[in-house]
């Protein structure tokens, strides 16, 4: 019986590259278009509303549909603040936070986006280790140069 291994990848942001919310909105919309449902966890309530704000025009000129409320199934894209439960159902878990997510293994991809910023790459190592030692492999992605 084979296993459900949740694929684990790590996005290193570069210079010039996108933001952190504008990487999360162009992952979220091409899982979107695979037909998934997406969970995006920020930090804090203030980083949830700029994304929130960020997909009413994503990309540029359409909307990219999701929830600010993290109870409301009805949309595939939900935002979620790390104090929050990841909504039930979702596939693609697009993680802004400097927490590992609670048992990857129960999603079919987790997205891992690492800002420049020295805590959030330190954070980021953290928890790469800790998803390895959970028996997945993630994979890295670097975006742009360091």
């Amino acid at each position: 019986m084979p296993v459900n291994t949740c694929q684990v990848d790590f996005y290193v942001l570069g210079k010039g590259t996108y933001s952190a919310a504008q990487l999360a909105c162009h992952l979220a919309l091409k899982a979107l278009e695979q037909g998934h449902r997406i969970a995006v966890l920020t930090e804090s309530q203030d980083q949830a509303k700029d994304l929130d704000e960020l997909m009413w025009n994503y990309p540029s000129g359409r909307f990219l549909p999701h929830s600010a409320d993290a109870g409301d199934s009805r949309a595939p894209v939900s935002i979620a603040t790390a104090n929050e439960a990841i909504p039930n159902g979702s596939e693609v878990v697009i993680n802004l936070t400097t927490e590992v997510v609670p048992e990857p293994a129960r999603f079919r991809r987790l997205l891992e986006i690492v800002p420049g910023e020295p805590s959030h790459r330190t954070a980021s190592r953290q928890k790469y280790r800790s998803y390895r030692e959970q028996g997945l492999s993630p994979n890295h992605h670097p975006m742009g140069s360091s």
